[in-house]
């Protein structure tokens, strides 16, 4: 983990904690040559991989809140793509659906400069073990 409690991919993808919306951390990236796809938009992976970092950043806030320490590993994920994003800053928040014993649902929102407007959604499933 780096200095914002986030895995170094986040920080491969430049993507940080921009702040904190009812216990769930909101992560952004702003546009970079590392985030871009075809000229004047970004990459379907990049916006997949700040849902990802946004879902497992929601998911860790829950398990702080519930006072458990948890293995994350993710199952799968499925993303919609809205519309394409631009050449500007970029932000994703998660939102845990449900968290069993050993099962999360978590959902996750991409937009840019409305977030009535999404450019992507995501649902991610994560297994849940109990940290060594």
């Amino acid at each position: 983990m780096i200095g914002n409690g986030l895995p170094p991919y986040a920080d491969a993808l430049g993507i940080d904690i921009d702040h904190d919306e009812d216990g769930n951390p909101v992560l952004y990236f702003d546009y970079s040559d590392r985030v871009a796809g075809r000229p004047g938009f970004l990459h379907g992976g990049a916006m997949s991989g700040l849902m990802e970092m946004a879902c497992m950043a929601a998911l860790r806030a829950e398990m702080e809140r519930r006072g458990e320490t948890m293995k994350l590993k993710p199952v799968n994920v499925a993303v919609e793509f809205m519309r394409g994003g631009t050449e500007q800053r970029t932000f994703a928040m998660g939102s845990v659906t449900r968290a069993g014993r050993r099962v999360a649902l978590v959902n996750a929102e991409c937009w840019q400069d409305d977030r009535a407007k999404p450019i992507a959604l995501a649902q991610m499933k994560i297994l849940l073990s109990p940290a060594e």
